[in-house]
């Protein structure tokens, strides 16, 4: 039955999606069918919340009946991981992706700007023709309700990796919010092109969506490098794997569109820019999802191959030659730009800013693909590792964190030379004082040194910005300093939200920098008793204990961990043995500290259990990693929070005329 119901929402879902975009295309046209069209989105949205909904009930009932349970359900597998076994496989992840797109298009169908109430219709054509797309790919391609026959009495549970740790319930998620939702900045930029109406309009949705959307992918990528972190045991949170990069592929597009909208909203430029950017990421979304579902990559996030990979490069061709196509029918209403008044304006900052975002996506893709390309050329495997992407995305991401500082201080139109000299001064001097102070203290590498110079170049800028409007406010209000940075910052949200954003990169840069470059490292194998020492840290093996319970067997290393003499607890990294996993799952323990972490791995331990192979790592300022995120989170918040209706009392808004003319 569970089986019948499922595919009947995927029939559902694929047939109301059809009409929605039908209708969607004959309003857009004038014809009266809009009531119809709404009906149809709340349609689609229905479907993909009943096929969902079976899925689940199917998991959580252990139905081993239906060909997904039987391949990811289990009986020992605890009911939270049963529930978000809902994503564990490739059936079921197009089941979320179809969820959050048709949650997306109602959103899209209901809340959109009156200067892009034209491009509506368009837009939602567009949306439902890839939930048409998707729900195909889940009926025809990826049935997760295919009956199995015979009927196994259990399966195997989900992969080990994926039922160890609660974040698998989050960041999967969070990354489709991410991903899904830059359909909608596609889909304006699609309806703008297909009308002509290449102006200001579209901007107005597909800032908000892209904001958004970013923020979800950006919370998804931090939580996969937390999980990476904390479950896979070889104590980094990214190792430049192909689905990592396929990951953060649109989330710089996606950057460099958030900040070049900046400009057209001020003056007619960089029109065909920014229509190019919001077709590319969504492009670079689909790429993402080839690479992950077409298994021709082999990695821990991918799935296996199926017959959804060569469906998903059609699209992705048939996608680039729809938009190459409009671009080359609207050429005559793209163009000419306005031009630049100077390289020294906020206008070129933000072009450079734009250019190395799309150089680190351009040097990432040709280092995830070419592998995949000279393979398939000519039958030889050719590995792109990590020191590729450091010597190349390095220096252009320093570069990017320098322009971070210089382009909130250079105004608008054309910049003075000489007062932009006095505006970089002291920022200027408190980072190169940064970098002489570090390496005066003995930190050493050009690299790390250099990050943090550029970080503290970029922190006092935002300072100094902070500073400044709450002074202008303060004075135009005559409230105390508080008051005075809460007006500021209230009249100019998208201001200081970006600048908040800034912070939080530049920490995640220090975070970075100081883990990869002055980490500690040891292996040593160890009796009952014995100790070995890293940096300031000891560990001690006290015990080891296997655990038997349903689902796995472990070993356990009871490792007493102290720092400077002083204890700080039994750690207890563990080694984990799946029925369905050919190798075992090392678990690790993670003592975190503001200063650094001290990470535990069991390696191995001897048949009598007398002996065990620790590594104790020593990964400074890794906390700092998260603690950006969460910065990054709340700058975005803070810009995209919608502006009050009210008008503002008279000396607030001179406070913001001030500023404003001001910055």
């Amino acid at each position: 039955m569970r089986s019948l119901l499922g595919t009947a929402a995927l029939a559902g879902g694929l047939t109301t999606s059809l009409a929605a975009t039908t209708w969607w295309l004959l309003a857009a046209r004038g014809h009266r069918t809009e009531s119809r069209a709404r009906a149809m989105t709340w349609g689609v949205l229905a479907c993909a919340v009943a096929a969902c909904a079976v899925l689940v009930w199917a998991l959580v009932a252990h139905d081993f009946s239906v060909r997904y349970v039987a391949e990811n359900g289990g009986r020992a597998v605890p009911l939270y991981y049963t529930v978000i076994s809902l994503w564990a496989g490739l059936e079921g992840s197009l089941l979320l992706w179809l969820l959050v797109l048709a949650g997306y298009g109602v959103l899209a169908m209901r809340v959109t700007h009156p200067r892009a109430a034209g491009l509506r219709p368009w837009a939602m054509a567009v949306i439902c023709a890839v939930g048409v797309f998707f729900f195909g790919l889940a009926f025809f391609a990826g049935n997760a309700f295919e009956v199995v026959s015979p009927v196994p009495p259990d399966g195997p549970g989900p992969n080990p990796l994926l039922q160890d740790h609660p974040l698998m319930g989050v960041h999967p998620p969070l990354l489709y919010l991410g991903y899904v939702g830059l359909t909608v900045p596609f889909a304006y930029a699609v309806a703008a092109l297909v009308t002509g109406q290449t102006g200001r309009g579209w901007l107005f949705v597909a800032r908000r969506w892209t904001l958004f959307a970013w923020a979800c992918l950006t919370a998804g990528i931090l939580l996969g490098g937390w999980w990476s972190y904390e479950v896979l045991g070889w104590g980094g949170y990214w190792a430049w794997d192909p689905v990592e990069n396929a990951s953060i592929l649109p989330w710089f597009t996606a950057t460099a569109l958030l900040h070049s909208v900046m400009v057209q909203e001020r003056r007619a430029t960089l029109r065909v820019w920014n229509l190019a950017l919001a077709a590319s990421t969504f492009l670079l979304v689909v790429v993402g999802t080839f690479l992950t579902r077409s298994g021709v990559i082999a990695s821990v996030h991918s799935f296996t191959q199926s017959a959804i990979g060569p469906a998903l490069l059609g699209f992705l061709v048939a996608a680039g030659l729809g938009v190459g196509a409009l671009f080359i029918w609207r050429a005559d209403r793209l163009g000419p730009d306005e031009p630049l008044d100077s390289a020294l304006s906020r206008e070129a900052a933000f072009l450079g800013n734009n250019v190395i975002l799309v150089g680190l996506a351009f040097t990432v893709l040709l280092g995830t693909v070419f592998p995949l390309a000279a393979e398939a050329l000519n039958g030889q495997r050719v590995s792109v590792g990590a020191p590729y992407f450091n010597r190349m995305a390095v220096p252009l991401a320093l570069t990017l964190i320098l322009l971070m500082g210089v382009g909130p201080l250079v105004p608008w139109g054309v910049a003075d030379p000489r007062a932009l000299g006095r505006r970089l001064a002291v920022p200027a001097s408190v980072g190169l004082a940064t970098v002489g102070v570090l390496g005066l203290g003995g930190l050493r590498g050009l690299g790390p040194l250099l990050t943090f110079g550029l970080a503290a170049f970029v922190a006092a800028t935002i300072v100094g910005q902070l500073v400044n409007g709450a002074g202008l406010a303060r004075a135009a209000t005559g409230a105390g300093w508080g008051r005075a940075l809460v007006v500021a910052v209230a009249r100019r949200r998208r201001l200081y939200g970006g600048l908040v954003v800034h912070a939080g990169v530049v920490l995640a840069a220090v975070a970075i920098a100081a883990s990869s470059s002055y980490g500690l490292e040891r292996e040593r194998r160890l009796s009952l008793g014995e100790s070995f020492a890293v940096g300031d840290y000891t560990a001690r093996l006290t015990a080891i204990r296997p655990e038997r319970t349903p689902r796995r067997m472990a070993i356990t290393a009871h490792v007493a961990l102290s720092r400077g003499g002083r204890p700080l607890g039994v750690h207890a990294p563990a080694l984990s043995f799946y029925p369905a996993a050919t190798q075992a799952i090392g678990t690790p323990s993670v003592e975190t500290r503001a200063r650094e972490d001290a990470y535990l791995v069991l390696v191995s331990v001897n048949d009598e259990r007398t002996e065990a192979t620790i590594r104790l790592a020593v990964n400074p300022a890794v906390l700092w990693l998260w603690v950006a995120g969460g910065v990054m989170l709340a700058g975005s918040l803070l810009a995209g929070w919608p502006p009050r209706r009210s008008q503002p009392r008279p000396a607030e808004a001179t406070a913001t005329a001030m500023e404003g003319a001001r910055t």
